[in-house]
């Protein structure tokens, strides 16, 4: 807070600051970019509570499960030590009044 008490909440923009630090580290870039399928998924699904107007509370409640189960079921895409099944995917995807949709795409990068 500034001296006359007025709110100015700083402002973070993650996905510009992922831009500059890929631009600047490779082995930020390289861990970034490994981690892309686990960012599109948690988008889609933050996406798709949005889009149906739903609450984090709100979709565990039609999943069946608490509110702090659902927070761990989103934050665990940015881990690579446990990741939602299938299932919990489109129970998710049924409580936002959506279908899960898998899709592969091609892409320039070469096999390992």
């Amino acid at each position: 807070m500034n001296n006359d008490q007025t709110y100015n909440p700083v402002r973070f923009n993650p996905e510009a600051i992922a831009i500059e630090r890929c631009t600047n580290d490779p082995e930020f870039k390289i861990a970034y970019d490994a981690l892309e399928d686990e960012f599109a998924t948690l988008a889609a699904l933050l996406d798709a509570r949005t889009q149906a107007g739903l609450t984090q509370a709100e979709v565990a409640s039609r999943m069946g499960v608490s509110q702090p189960v659902l927070a761990r079921i989103e934050s665990a895409l940015g881990k690579k030590d446990h990741s939602p099944s299938l299932n919990t995917l489109r129970r998710y995807a049924r409580a936002c009044g959506m279908k899960l949709v898998i899709q592969m795409v091609k892409t320039n990068h070469s096999l390992p």
